[in-house]
């Protein structure tokens, strides 16, 4: 039984402590993702779970890459990092991360996490976000495109391209409340 959606969710600041969850979270939504794509490919191994705990560690102590974790209950069920960059003479932000639990899909853990991020990006001012999906993951495509994201029209995909670049004009977009 998936949790009711808000039940309880927190957002807060990522710390050390949460870094084995997070890295455990994401593993599980990979594997989950490219499960039905490759069967029987071992995407929750250990050097995969080994991959996504250095990945996070270098996001945790990067000073230009905030890190957020959704805890429900006290269990970290999602996680979003973001970087700070120099858009073309605007400031900017890339969405580097954000993942969540498989059994907390479409429980409101992303939309939540994604807010928070928002807030912020507009209380540091940016103007322009952007982010890459993997192209074959519709899931997580039609979640940003209802969040008001676009394929960002620099930077059209390759024909063999495995991520699509998408971009959110964060001056349009307008910051949702605080919780």
């Amino acid at each position: 039984m998936r949790p009711a959606p808000d039940a309880a969710l927190r957002i807060r600041a990522a710390t050390r402590a949460d870094l084995a969850a997070i890295a455990a979270l994401h593993t599980g939504a990979h594997a989950a993702l490219h499960r039905a794509r490759f069967p029987g490919v071992p995407f929750d191994a250990p050097a995969e779970h080994t991959r996504r705990h250095d990945a996070w560690s270098r996001d945790l102590a990067a000073d230009d890459t905030p890190v957020l974790c959704a805890a429900r209950h006290g269990t970290v069920v999602g996680a979003a990092a973001y970087r700070r960059r120099d858009g073309a003479g605007r400031p900017a932000v890339t969405l580097h991360q954000l993942q969540v639990d498989p059994g907390h899909w479409g429980t409101g853990v992303g939309r939540t996490l994604h807010a928070s991020c928002l807030r912020a990006w507009h209380t540091d001012g940016f103007t322009r976000a952007g982010l890459d999906v993997l192209w074959h993951n519709h899931r997580a495509r039609a979640f940003y495109a209802g969040l008001g994201w676009r394929p960002d029209p620099d930077r059209r995909p390759a024909p063999d391209a495995t991520h699509l670049t998408l971009t959110l004009d964060l001056a349009t977009a307008p910051a949702p409340p605080a919780p």
